[in-house]
């Protein structure tokens, strides 16, 4: 059994909203070669994306809204009658085949399922899926069909499993939350700045699921202007308490990096670090708890120039229990991508210190920090 396998295959980048979106696929690209340039990534470690099927989005998804996204691509509905179903926003515009690149995504995450639970790897990782806004019949947040939500329905359907799913993007997996908010066979943590000042508004501690799935729902919000150490202190107690309380039979990560200082769509402060430790935790409790049960999405990410690529190599880095990549970026990658970027690309794996001035309110966020992870814990307890 192979360690890993990565998916990918270079229809990914169809989903693509403009070449002024901020989501942009393009981070794949990079991070792929990146991990080539290193040694870390060999062809024979990729396996190809498929397209998900009509019936599989379905388990997540209205079939009405899959027709409507298809119309939507193919120049059949206008921006406005889209409005009502997240279609045509600025968040979430109308592209060419839509449908199609976003069946793609699904199918990706369905392909890393399939590799781990039928025992042809421990892990797998596709960075193309983490599409953690899409609801049921709504397009959200740069997000059109919901890669997790659809996977987790297809793991109860074919594999009849429990699954924990942590997200540690800085905006609140809503999406995945309210799919599952009454399943008591799923559990959702969610690691994510506060939606008093971030879409989509949502992850307070006290949404704890309903009805049977009470106390499956978990919530950490941090303050803005969050730094590393308070970061990964939340993380650290939230996972083992939370994957000792469900004990699941695996994991699903959603891996967003835009908890960054760089980032320009959120405002926490972290830096590599943090990427560092959080595949580094979700690898071990996965073995602890799962049998190394382990499938990782991307997500978030809108620095794909400084940020997306170094954080996401850390956790392919990690699945293959390689040793955490230090020192200077390769110079080939270095000089080929800086060409293109329009800003100045980061030579090293680790950020500059300092990387911004200190913040007056630091003793402050993280007293709110811990305040918010005892009240988080104290609940989970009852």
């Amino acid at each position: 059994m192979k360690n890993a396998v990565f998916v990918y295959s270079p229809d990914q980048l169809g989903y693509k909203f403009s070449d002024t979106h901020p989501f942009n696929h393009k981070r794949l690209v990079l991070t792929m070669d990146l991990l080539k340039n290193i040694g870390a990534l060999k062809n024979e470690d990729i396996i190809p994306a498929r397209l998900a099927t009509d019936e599989e989005i379905a388990l997540a998804h209205d079939e009405k809204y899959i027709d409507i996204v298809k119309r939507a691509g193919h120049g059949k509905l206008s921006a406005k009658q889209g409005e009502s179903y997240g279609i045509g926003t600025e968040d979430t515009p109308i592209f060419p085949n839509m449908h199609e690149a976003s069946a793609l995504l699904v199918g990706g995450t369905l392909q890393a399922v399939d590799a781990v639970l039928q025992g042809k790897a421990r892990h797998a990782l596709n960075l193309g899926g983490g599409l953690h806004h899409g609801f049921y019949g709504r397009a959200s947040g740069f997000c059109i069909y919901n890669d997790s939500s659809v996977a987790i329905r297809y793991i109860q359907k074919k594999y009849g499993l429990r699954v924990l799913y942590v997200d540690t993007d800085a905006h609140h997996g809503d999406g995945v939350q309210w799919s599952f908010y009454d399943d008591p066979n799923v559990c959702t943590l969610s690691i994510h700045e506060t939606g008093r000042y971030l879409f989509p508004g949502t992850g307070n501690v006290t949404e704890r699921g309903n009805g049977q799935g009470y106390g499956t729902s978990f919530n950490f919000p941090v303050d803005a202007f969050t730094e590393d150490e308070s970061f990964l202190t939340i993380y650290e107690q939230a996972m083992r308490t939370v994957f000792e309380h469900f004990k699941p039979d695996v994991v699903i990560t959603q891996n967003g990096a835009d908890a960054h200082y760089f980032d320009p769509l959120t405002h926490l402060y972290g830096t590599m670090e943090i990427y560092k430790e959080i595949p580094k935790l979700a690898h071990k409790l996965a073995h602890e708890y799962c049998d190394g049960r382990w499938i990782a999405v991307g997500g978030g990410g809108y620095d794909i120039w400084r940020v997306v690529p170094r954080a996401w190599s850390m956790i392919w880095t990690e699945m293959n229990d390689l040793p955490c990549p230090t020192g200077p970026l390769p110079k080939g990658w270095l000089t080929h991508w800086q060409q293109e970027a329009p800003v100045e690309l980061i030579p090293t794996w680790e950020d500059p210190k300092p990387l911004y001035e200190p913040i007056p309110r630091k003793a402050e966020i993280e007293e709110k920090n811990a305040q918010m992870l005892q009240k988080a814990l104290h609940i989970l307890s009852k």
